[in-house]
């Protein structure tokens, strides 16, 4: 197994595992304060949801723009930064205000330093094209078990100290009685302080923009392998859309569909993360698949196995709704760097940029599918709506297996890379 040696790669690597603890705990954050603080319906979560992916979605293109040409340092760990700290504000203001719309706003920003992480940390994890799918299949596992650890932890923080609000909130001052009043979410304000070992990592491991010039000369070009038609091109489009009512969609409304069976915060934020952290590893087999067997074929058939477990899931009400998460999770999330890497070998320009659009598309249709799954769980059912989102992932995984097939791009020679260490196999 060879690893990455390179202070870079893991900096943003680290980076995306600490930025994603984050990204996957709003739905947590707000079903808690949905049953704790500021009663809120399907549709609000969904859009609060909605408008957080999609601003990440639209600010991704422009940052991974950016980066091509300045390195991204700034974006990078400010990205990190801002997240972490516009989130803590939103929190902060829903249990002082109760005011749904000022909770919103910082949300949304913190959305914007989530758009401008992204591209520029798959930017530079990639920057070796002769490992370039290994290297990002790590660097998006780092991702997926952010994912994973994130709602885990949230939900056992607000179970734990919420009946124990003054351990956290005596210090806080005219805060101390708004936040005891209706269950703490002070917890969750120390817990962003750990992100900052991460941010200054980046900041010293990142070149500045002098620096990355110099290393890369311009702009690199992508390689536009196979240039696709209107027809294949929209099929992609389609597939990318419906993916976004599973993954990552549905998942935004787990912890809301097992509140509403009396489960706690450590319990329904255990199973989002069991959703999250079977994508993490599953991710590394699916790239591998790949390479042997095409793209499409993996992203259709995980598509097709993950539909029976998302129809049950819907109706789960013990202990089996773990599995149920940890077979959709890992099978809805095995495409997710397939479709990235898909980009970047379609897309002209630097990486930057076409990572920008990938992950954009992805989390811009997630956007999309968020904000419909609320609107219909209101209207018919959260569990109707998971039974829904399976059939529709049927037709989507059939959909994939007709997508045309894309060539990947041939590395270089290898080269010797001092920057990297082969770990010898177990005898």
């Amino acid at each position: 197994m060879v690893l990455p040696r390179s202070r870079l790669f893991w900096s943003v690597s680290i980076g995306h595992l600490v930025i994603d603890i984050f990204n996957a705990s709003v739905a947590v954050q707000l079903t808690f304060i949905s049953g704790h603080i500021l009663s809120l319906t399907n549709t609000q979560i969904g859009l609060a949801i909605s408008l957080y992916q999609l601003v990440s979605a639209l600010s991704q293109p422009f940052a991974g723009w950016l980066a091509d040409r300045t390195g991204g340092r700034s974006l990078g760990a400010g990205g990190v930064a801002l997240t972490v700290g516009m989130q803590a504000l939103a929190l902060l203001l829903a249990a002082t205000t109760h005011n749904y719309t000022l909770m919103v706003v910082p949300l949304v920003l913190a959305a914007v330093g989530n758009g401008t992480y992204h591209p520029v940390g798959t930017m530079h994890a990639s920057s070796n094209p002769a490992t370039r799918s290994s290297d990002l299949s790590i660097f998006f596992m780092m991702g997926q078990l952010g994912g994973g650890l994130g709602p885990a932890i949230t939900g056992m923080l607000l179970d734990r100290f919420s009946s124990a609000n003054a351990v956290f909130t005596q210090a806080l001052g005219g805060f101390e009685a708004r936040l005891v009043e209706h269950g703490s979410i002070a917890p969750i304000l120390v817990m962003a302080l750990f992100a900052l070992p991460s941010i200054l990592y980046m900041l010293v491991s990142m070149p500045n923009r002098d620096l990355f010039r110099q290393q890369n000369g311009a702009v690199a070009k992508g390689t536009m392998r196979r240039p696709l038609g209107l027809t294949p091109l929209l099929m992609l489009g389609a597939m990318v859309a419906m993916r976004g009512l599973v993954n990552p969609g549905m998942v935004a409304f787990l912890p809301r569909l097992f509140q509403s069976r009396g489960w706690s915060p450590a319990e329904y934020g255990l199973v989002t993360s069991s959703f999250w952290f079977a994508g993490a590893f599953v991710g590394l087999i699916a790239g591998q698949l790949a390479v042997r067997f095409g793209d499409r074929l993996v992203i259709g058939v995980t598509l097709l196995i993950s539909a029976p477990a998302v129809f049950l899931l819907g109706s789960a009400a013990d202990a089996s709704a773990y599995l149920l998460a940890i077979v959709a999770g890992a099978f809805s999330s095995a495409s997710h760097p397939l479709i990235v890497a898909m980009t970047q070998r379609l897309l002209p320009g630097g990486r930057g940029l076409a990572s920008g659009v990938g992950l954009g598309a992805i989390f811009g249709m997630g956007a999309l599918g968020t904000l419909v799954i609320g609107a219909l769980s209101d209207s018919v059912g959260i569990e109707t709506a998971f039974r829904i989102i399976a059939v529709v992932t049927v037709f989507n995984g059939l959909l994939a297996l007709r997508l045309p097939g894309i060539a990947p791009t041939e590395p270089p020679p290898a080269v010797p890379d001092e920057s990297r260490e082969v770990v010898p196999k177990a005898a």
